[in-house]
C-alpha cells in the first residue's frame, strides 16, 4: 500500500523525500541533496509543511530534490521508500550525536524518530539486509570478475611537402657542386596505423599494430652522401603492402615492474621513456632526427625482450634487447646473433620540471650500418660488420607551464671485429617546446642540432667513409663539414583527435659537406587519432 509524502508530513513533522524505483515513478529523473529549503521552487513559505522541511533540510541535511530543483510533495510513495528516507535520517542524526552535544537535537525529534524506528523496523532491518547483500555481492564481483577485452585504436597522418632546388658536390665531392636535386617536386606521405590491445588480467595485456605506409622522401642524390638529410618522422613506405609492426605482450610483474616480450616491435623506441614529453611523429616534431637521439633509434629492432624498473618514486630504469634480421644476412642471422641491440637508460625526475636521461647502447651491425636512418648512419665504406658502443643523454626543463627547454648529445664509438680501427661520431639537438601557444592544445616548437657526424675513422682497407666519398687513398679522418639542421613548427589541435601542424626544415652543409647548398622543406602534416 502506498502513502503520499503530505499524508507522512502531516503525522510525522521529521518528513523527508527520496527517490523512487525507476519502475515505480512516473519521471524517473535524479535527485540531489539540497542544503536550503529555498533550492525548491515549488515549496512556499505559506505551505502547511514549510517548517517541517525548513526544519529537515538546515538542522539534518535529510531532503533530496529533484534534477529540475522540485521536491513534489503529492506524489507516491511506498514503504520501502519511506523507511530508506528514515534510514537516511538516522544515520545523519546518530552523526551529529557522536560530533556535537545533545542538546542540539531537540526532544521532540529524537521521539519522533524514534516511533518511526518502531513503526517501520521490518521495513527499515529489510533494506540493511538488501544493502549488506549488494555491499558482499560488489566485493565479490570487484575480485573475481574480469574478461578479456580487445580495443581498437588508431593513427592516420598525411603529409604535403617540398623542398627547395639545390645543387651538390657529389661525384666525387671535390668543392664542385655537381649534381641537381633530382626529388623537389611536391609529394604526399601518408601513415596508417591500426592497434588491437587484448587485455588478458588486470596486468597483462597482448599489443597488436598494423602498419601501411605510402610515398617517402626521394632521395637528395643517388649515393650515400646525404640520403637521409630530409627523413620525416611519419615516412614508413610498406611496399604497398600491410605489415605487423608490432606484436608483444606487456606484463605488470610487480607495482613497480613491467616486462615487454615479442617478436615485433621491441626497440628502445617503444621500450624506453622519452624524457622529451612531445615526442611523437603525429603531433610532435616533424622530422625524424627530431623526435629523439638517433642512438635511441640504433639497430631498428624487432623482436627481444624489455623491462621498466620503477626502483624509486623519482627515478626508474629501462632496460632492452632486441633483434634485427638484415637484409643481406651472410654474416649473422638469428635472434642472438643478428643485428642485435642491448640498450638500458637511467630516468630520473628530480622534481615535476626536470628530467633527465641517462643511456648506454651495445650494437652489432652485419652491414656497418646502424639503421638510425639520420646522417651517417653507414660507418664502413665496404660494409664491413661493426660493433659500435654508444652512450647519450636527454635533458628537459620546464622554465613555466608556457615554456621547456631541452638539449641532448650523443656519441658513438664503432669497430670492425678483429681489425684495427674505429669510426667514432656525435649528435646534438638543442630545443624549445611552447605547449598552449596562442590557444590551449596548441604546440609550438624551435629545434635546432647537427645530425650523426663522422667525426674520426682510421678504419683499415678503405673503409673510412669520409675518404671514400672524397676518392681518397683510404686516409684516415673525418668529414670535411656539418651538417645543422633547423626545425620550427606550429601545431594547431582542432579536436582532442585532429590537428593540422605547418612546419619549415632548413639545413646548412647537408651531408656534412661545406659546399653542398643549403636546403629548405615546407611540410603541412595533417593527424587524425582514434
Amino acid at each position: 500500500m502506498g502513502v503520499t509524502q503530505t499524508a507522512i508530513a502531516q503525522e510525522y513533522p521529521l518528513s523527508f523525500s527520496l527517490p523512487v524505483d525507476d519502475a515505480l515513478a512516473e519521471n524517473p529523473e535524479p535527485m540531489a541533496q539540497v542544503t536550503s529549503v529555498s533550492q525548491l521552487k515549488d515549496i512556499q513559505s505559506t505551505d502547511w509543511a514549510f517548517q517541517a522541511l525548513q526544519s529537515l533540510v538546515e538542522r539534518y541535511g535529510c531532503i533530496a530534490g529533484y534534477a529540475d530543483s522540485t521536491y513534489r510533495g503529492n506524489r507516491t510513495l511506498s514503504r520501502y521508500e519511506f523507511a530508506a528516507g528514515v534510514n537516511a535520517c538516522l544515520t545523519h542524526i546518530n552523526e551529529l550525536i557522536t560530533t556535537t552535544s545533545n542538546e542540539f537535537i531537540p526532544k521532540e525529534d529524537l521521539a519522533t524518530l524514534q516511533k518511526l524506528q518502531t513503526e517501520f523496523a521490518s521495513e527499515l532491518a529489510t533494506l540493511r539486509g538488501r544493502i549488506d547483500n549488494l555491499e558482499t555481492q560488489s566485493n565479490d564481483i570487484a575480485a573475481k570478475q574480469f574478461s578479456p577485452t580487445t580495443k581498437l585504436s588508431g593513427l592516420f597522418i598525411a603529409g604535403v611537402q617540398g623542398r627547395s632546388s639545390n645543387r651538390g658536390d657529389v661525384n666525387p665531392r671535390d668543392g664542385n657542386k655537381d649534381t641537381d636535386d633530382g626529388g623537389t617536386n611536391i609529394n604526399l606521405i601518408t601513415l596508417t596505423q591500426l592497434y588491437l590491445t587484448s587485455q588478458f588480467t588486470p596486468r597483462s595485456y597482448l599489443f597488436t599494430g598494423l602498419l601501411y605506409g605510402a610515398g617517402g622522401t626521394t632521395p637528395r642524390f643517388n649515393n650515400n652522401v646525404s640520403r637521409n638529410d630530409v627523413f620525416l618522422g611519419y615516412e614508413y613506405p610498406t611496399d604497398n603492402q600491410i605489415i605487423i609492426s608490432d606484436l608483444n605482450y606487456h606484463w605488470l610483474v610487480t607495482d613497480n615492474l613491467a616486462l615487454m616480450i615479442g617478436t615485433k616491435g621491441v626497440n628502445m623506441t617503444t621500450a624506453f621513456r622519452g624524457p622529451n614529453r612531445v615526442e611523437s611523429a603525429a603531433t610532435g616534431p616533424l622530422s625524424y632526427f627530431a623526435q629523439r637521439n638517433p642512438i635511441l633509434n640504433m639497430g631498428f629492432g624487432h623482436g627481444g625482450i624489455a623491462l621498466d624498473w620503477q626502483f624509486a618514486k623519482r627515478a626508474s630504469l629501462q632496460a632492452v634487447y632486441s633483434s634485427y634480421t638484415p637484409s643481406n644476412p651472410g654474416k649473422r642471422t638469428g635472434l642472438f646473433d643478428g643485428n642485435t641491440t642491448t640498450g638500458i637508460q637511467l630516468l630520473l625526475t628530480p622534481n615535476d620540471k626536470l628530467d633527465v636521461s641517462l643511456y648506454y647502447v651495445n650494437n652489432y651491425s652485419a652491414d656497418g650500418c646502424l639503421l638510425t636512418f639520420v646522417g651517417d648512419e653507414c660507418l664502413s665504406a665496404n660494409s664491413e660488420p661493426l660493433q659500435t658502443n654508444a652512450a647519450g643523454a636527454t635533458v628537459t626543463w620546464q622554465v613555466s607551464p608556457r615554456v621547456t627547454l631541452g638539449a641532448w648529445g650523443g656519441y658513438t664509438n664503432s669497430y670492425i671485429p678483429g681489425s684495427s680501427g674505429n669510426v667514432e661520431t656525435t649528435n646534438y639537438m638543442v630545443f624549445m617546446n611552447f605547449p598552449d601557444l596562442f590557444a590551449r592544445g596548441n604546440l609550438g616548437g624551435i629545434y635546432i642540432g647537427q645530425p650523426p657526424k663522422i667525426v674520426s675513422s682510421n678504419l683499415r682497407d678503405g673503409s673510412n667513409v669520409p675518404d671514400s666519398i672524397n676518392s681518397g687513398g683510404g686516409r684516415a679522418g673525418g668529414q670535411p663539414g656539418t651538417t645543422t639542421q633547423i626545425e620550427v613548427f606550429y601545431r594547431f589541435q582542432l579536436t582532442d583527435n585532429i590537428s593540422i601542424t605547418p612546419g619549415i626544415i632548413h639545413i646548412l652543409e647537408p651531408g656534412h659537406t661545406p659546399d653542398n647548398d643549403p636546403v629548405t622543406i615546407g611540410i603541412l602534416r595533417s593527424s587524425f587519432s582514434f
